[in-house]
């Protein structure tokens, strides 16, 4: 029997979310689901990351409507969401009863598979959404953040791996979100980590700084279980490696992945108008397309080096890029290395633009770097070097508990803010992640509809 290598679809969420700033409607989703429910994917991820937000915030959406509709056309694939850990869909840590409720309902209206992770992978972060999603009947898959310092050895993911296991993980994936993990790195580390684990174990990157295809070859070499690819018109740049390019690399070997190519072809000319309408829009940037080797430099994620230079000549400090760029390793490593990812990215990225424009480090420091330092994110993967903490938050006492744990129970109250305008737990969760757009939308939406008057015009012959 062939020891097939397994493929989760990104396109429906972070390819999109990676290439156009996750823009592409349910409409344009729908007519396209029941060909790729038919193609032999592992998974199809169509939920979670920034898809939530997008839909309220921009799209007019009800996320959840989506989730169901896609799920009524795919009887055959399991449906994936990325969920961040204590943090949800959101950008703070919730209570337990809105994370235990938000897993429960994702699994209700049609998740198969929860993808869940933390930025500075504390385990603790990951708990509460992983025990919700065992006793609801999902597929767990704890995820490890991979990024590059003297903590983050091979033992130290090994380490992280077995006690994901020992947490009831029911896969584990290695979560390379700026793509910095070298092929051969990678091999070793595979290698390494099916020698102490027994779950399957999948492999996510990007194809910013170029080496993508190259990881995933050595990867399936090494054992990989899954890989993550994008169907061709939303693959490459900052987006995951093409499906169709890895399927025909991989053909006819022993680990062929043996997807429906017919079908391959036609999804991803289904989606070619649609590319092409956000590049005539010019939300489809094609710098989001531009090979960036320096990632593996400087170790930063796509979205973040565009960012940077936006920041920049916002405060017509363009030619400080270099001296930024420099200074956020330094930044990274005084605060104990924490991996670069949301929302750490942008926070630490932050600090970088602060240190230098003022002339003088940690003179001024934002709140979330502040709140960090407390560890009121969780714990820092090192300790924040003392001198540095000290001029950030003074003497004050860092926390060294589960975040969450300060947190008082909020679904009953939140139930009783939103009133009549939710009509069901969804609504509820809606308000919960984002209530300054949930409640305009929910106010919108609840608004019965103005019929137009028909006229009805006698015409004589």
């Amino acid at each position: 029997m062939k020891n097939k290598v397994k493929i989760t679809e990104t396109c429906l969420r972070d390819g999109h979310q990676s290439l156009i700033a996750t823009r592409l409607t349910t409409a344009e989703i729908l007519p396209i689901v029941e060909k790729m429910d038919n193609v032999g994917y592992h998974a199809l991820e169509v939920w979670g990351g920034a898809t939530f937000d997008a839909c309220i915030r921009f799209l007019n959406e009800d996320p959840w409507e989506r989730l169901r509709e896609i799920k009524k056309r795919a009887k055959n694939t399991k449906l994936q969401m990325l969920l961040r850990g204590q943090n949800l869909l959101g950008y703070r840590h919730y209570a337990d009863d809105i994370v235990e409720e938000f897993v429960k309902k994702s699994i209700e209206n049609g998740i198969d598979i929860i993808r869940i992770f933390d930025a500075l992978n504390d385990t603790r972060n990951l708990k509460v959404a992983a025990e919700a999603t065992k006793k609801y009947g999902g597929h767990c898959q704890l995820s490890i953040a991979y990024t590059i310092s003297p903590v983050h050895t091979t033992e130290y993911y090994k380490a992280l791996a077995k006690e994901m296991e020992s947490m009831g993980a029911d896969s584990i994936v290695i979560k390379d979100m700026a793509g910095i993990l070298l092929p051969e790195t990678g091999y070793t580390l595979i290698k390494e980590l099916k020698s102490v684990i027994s779950v399957p174990l999948e492999l996510h990157t990007h194809a910013t700084s170029g080496i993508a295809s190259m990881l995933y070859l050595r990867a399936v070499d090494a054992g990989i279980d899954i890989i993550d690819t994008a169907i061709s018109t939303f693959a490459g740049g900052t987006a995951q490696p093409a499906t169709e390019s890895m399927v025909r690399t991989l053909e006819g070997g022993e680990r062929d992945p043996e997807l429906n190519l017919v079908l391959l072809k036609e999804i991803a000319e289904y989606f070619k108008p649609i590319r092409k309408k956000y590049v005539d829009e010019k939300v489809l940037n094609m710098q989001a397309y531009f090979v960036e080797p320096s990632i593996l430099e400087y170790q930063l994620p796509g979205g973040m080096l565009s960012n940077l230079v936006s920041q920049l000549t916002a405060q017509k400090a363009a030619d400080k890029y270099e001296d930024v760029l420099k200074e956020i390793p330094r930044v990274r490593e005084d605060l104990g290395y924490p991996p670069l990812v949301t929302p750490l990215s942008q926070m630490v990225g932050t600090q970088a633009v602060f240190n230098v424009l003022t002339g003088e480090r940690y003179k001024m420091v934002p709140k979330e770097i502040k709140d960090y330092v407390k560890g009121l994110y969780g714990k820092s993967p090192a300790p924040v070097l003392e001198s540095v903490k000290t001029k950030i938050i003074g003497d004050e006492e860092v926390f060294t508990g589960r975040p969450a744990d300060l947190l008082k129970p909020e679904y009953d109250e939140l139930v009783k803010e939103i009133g009549d305008l939710a009509k069901c737990p969804e609504d509820v969760l809606m308000y919960a992640m984002f209530p300054q757009i949930a409640k305009p939308y929910l106010e919108n939406r609840n608004k019965p509809k103005v019929e137009k008057e028909i006229r009805h015009i006698n015409i004589i012959f």
